[in-house]
């Protein structure tokens, strides 16, 4: 069977092999793991799609390849001892083949390539937008391999700086002293950073924010949250009521749930929903839950649960950080206010649930007014100007008040 590079996300065209954790002749088992990939979206833990013998390996570490590239062949069925026979009987081992990918308009690298032709994604990335020579920058990685780090200090070197008598005052970065600490960041922290500033730069950002009473949903969690945790063994969050409202919302304003290709809006008919999930405070993974609408609101939560638990131990399968059309992002376990997300293009919209708490509302009835103690939180949502205006975007953001504030969420739950 062959092993391919897998797809990681809807713009990713390419990844980069960063470890084999078998060697050619190890016996494999299906579902085990067998390689990690790195992406400028994610760095991810691949499994054996097949249990066998891995008979080559045609990419080594270090190397990119294109979504769909052969990376290594399974020989299914076989045991370690049926590893080649010259193998065991010490004569040479196999030979490991590179497989390089072609890019049109390019001459093919050779098999032994040096630092300066094996880039990852982001190096690639960073010397196109520079227009540089990659042969002219020393690499300081594995084999002379360039790295992010390399590319930019040969831009700082590159540029010309300004005298003394001319760099401000507030432009002089003071050097680490005794005490800091210095903390390089880890490959996902890395293309977070990179894919947010190019989303910033790129995408026009408006933010619009509604406040939505949570008072059934709240009772809903109240009668019904303690059987649910002893029963499913976590607590009912407020994340998964939003998550289904907003699925019910997009339905009807399906211009949110669209992503930018080539110039023009594509309106996606499936509704996928990535949550975003903190690593511990050190890193942020947005797995995708497809398909919300046709879910109840129990299996909704059931799965961003398993999700979020399995991102934080490495364990998300590649077809799991794919296909989703919208982003939720959940500060409110933090009890933050309002969050202003930044979108996850090609998306052209993220909503941010903050923190739920009680507050005195006025309550308009028939008999006049009154003044009542509610759980009150504030959706926030950020969106792409060049998909809808604000009108469009406001209009949405009230079908989700409302959905939160009318539905019938003990029915939902047990639906």
């Amino acid at each position: 069977m062959d092993v391919v590079m897998p797809q990681l996300g809807e713009t990713v065209a390419e990844g980069t092999v960063t470890r084999w954790y078998k060697k050619v002749g190890d016996t494999v088992r299906a579902d085990e793991a067998l390689f990690d990939v790195e992406t400028e979206k994610v760095s991810t833990e691949i499994p054996a799609p097949a249990s066998g013998v891995l008979a080559e390996i045609l990419v080594q570490e270090g190397v990119a390849a294109r979504v769909g590239t052969r990376l290594a062949v399974i020989r299914e069925g076989a045991v370690t001892a049926a590893a080649p026979a010259a193998a065991v009987a010490g004569a040479p081992a196999p030979t490991l083949r590179v497989a390089v990918p072609v890019r049109a308009g390019r001459e093919p690298r050779a098999p032994a390539a040096s630092g300066a032709q094996r880039l990852s994604p982001v190096v690639r990335k960073l010397v196109a937008e520079h227009g540089l020579d990659a042969l002219e920058i020393r690499g300081s990685g594995r084999d002379g391999r360039i790295t992010r780090e390399d590319v930019l200090a040969f831009l700082e070197r590159r540029s010309p700086r300004p005298g003394p008598a001319a760099q401000p005052d507030s432009a002089v970065v003071p050097a680490p002293a005794e005490g800091d600490a210095v903390v390089p960041l880890n490959a996902i922290r890395r293309r977070t950073a990179e894919h947010m500033v190019t989303s910033w730069t790129t995408v026009p950002h408006v933010l619009q924010a509604i406040e939505a009473d949570f008072s059934t949903v709240e009772r809903t969690r109240r009668e019904l949250g303690g059987r649910w945790k002893e029963r499913e063994g976590f607590a009912l969050t407020y994340l998964p009521f939003v998550a289904r409202a907003v699925s019910i919302a997009l339905a009807k304003f399906p211009r949110l749930n669209a992503t930018f290709r080539d110039g023009q809006l594509v309106v996606h008919r499936r509704i996928n929903l990535g949550i975003a999930v903190d690593l511990n405070l050190d890193a942020l993974v947005v797995p995708v839950v497809k398909d919300v609408p046709a879910k109840s609101l129990a299996r909704i939560a059931l799965e961003i649960h398993d999700l979020a638990l399995r991102a934080r131990r490495g364990r998300l399968k590649p077809d799991e950080v794919t296909e989703g059309t919208y982003t939720l992002s959940n500060s409110g376990v933090f009890g933050t206010l309002i969050t202003a997300p930044i979108i996850n293009p090609p998306q052209v919209a993220i909503l941010s649930t903050d923190g739920v708490r009680k507050r005195p509302v006025v309550i308009e009835g028939p008999e006049g007014d009154s003044i009542a103690i509610r759980p009150v939180g504030l959706l926030a949502q950020t969106f792409d100007h060049r998909a809808v205006d604000g009108a469009y975007s406001a209009a949405f953001l009230r079908e989700v008040k409302s959905v939160v504030e009318s539905c019938d969420w003990s029915a939902e739950l047990s639906g």
